[in-house]
């Protein structure tokens, strides 16, 4: 019984402060948000793309940081939320009048924001820390980026669910989605933007660089295991949810960063995913082997187009 107390009261410990009551909600909340919010991303194949834009927030937070300081986290929402617009919009404005193609454009304009935003850092009105902004400090949450996390969870899952057949439509087929009346620009501005607040709402808790993680490792994890798009969609949100805590708790008591404990956390979910899920497992797959109808699917592909014809000899003999 006394190893028992002892366990529970270690798991309870981090309750007793209200830094890690703030961290763990704030965990909870951007998890599954993200972990939602991924599915789309992964489907719509821009895993990239929100890369570029998680690295394009770095200068509107060094402008903010530089008008208003770091303690108004609704100016750092902001100045990041501009930012990775401008690099977005500004990059589809280039590609439809220039010869570059989008992601050329976005990967310039990105890079040139990460550099800008690094040099802009030093003229911010506080001392900042850069690893600060680039791996964050989920131990640092206070009440207003607490009420970020809130608005953007309500906000994301809202507008995904009420959203979610003309979101389908564009995701899985664009002519469909058109001849149907779905304005398709403006359903893919909506999820730029959908996905620029969750870079923005996970911040504080992992930074510029690992705040990507929260949105494509749970989901593609999920990608992994089932061809259900429910099932993809809540089971993301809720692996997404299990990680950010698990990899809170786990950073307390180890004593480690708890932005690349969430990141890392997720990885072996990811990992274990790849290697044994029952459909797509690479051991699974080598265990199982091929399956007499998948060999008969693909010889079959392969003769399509080809005009067979019976050899005459054949047909004498029958």
């Amino acid at each position: 019984m006394n190893w028992y107390s002892h366990l529970l009261s270690s798991l309870v410990e981090p309750f007793g402060y209200s830094f890690m009551q703030r961290a763990l909600l704030s965990c909870a909340l951007i998890g599954f948000t993200n972990g939602f919010l991924g599915t789309f991303i992964i489907l719509r194949r821009q895993a990239l793309l929100a890369d570029a834009l998680s690295h394009s927030l770095l200068p509107g937070l060094a402008v903010a940081a530089m008008i208003v300081g770091l303690s108004s986290p609704w100016g750092l929402l902001l100045g990041g939320l501009i930012a990775a617009l401008f690099v977005a919009l500004g990059a589809q404005v280039m590609a439809r009048n220039s010869r570059l193609k989008e992601e050329t454009a976005v990967a310039s304009l990105y890079i040139i924001a990460f550099a800008l935003g690094i040099v802009l850092i030093r003229f911010a009105r506080v001392k900042v820390d850069l690893t600060h902004f680039l791996f964050g400090n989920i131990l640092g949450v206070s009440n207003g980026d607490l009420w970020i996390a809130y608005g953007a969870a309500f906000l994301t899952l809202v507008t995904l669910v009420l959203f979610q057949r003309p979101l389908l439509l564009t995701l899985f087929d664009v002519a469909v989605a058109q001849a149907s009346g779905v304005r398709v620009r403006w359903v893919e501005t909506g999820l730029l933007a959908l996905t620029v607040l969750g870079l923005v709402a996970s911040l504080q808790a992992v930074g510029v660089l690992l705040s990507l993680g929260l949105l494509i490792i749970p989901a593609a994890t999920a990608y992994l295991l089932t061809d259900s798009f429910n099932r993809m969609l809540w089971g993301g949100a809720f692996l997404g949810m299990v990680c950010a805590v698990g990899g809170l708790f786990i950073s307390f008591f180890a004593n480690i960063p708890s932005g690349p404990c969430i990141v890392m956390l997720m990885s072996v979910f990811l990992g274990l995913a790849y290697l044994f899920s029952p459909r797509y497992g690479v051991l699974f797959k080598l265990i199982r082997g091929r399956h007499y109808h998948e060999e008969s699917l693909e010889r079959w592909e392969g003769h399509q187009g080809h005009d067979h014809q019976v050899p005459q000899k054949s047909l004498e003999k029958e």
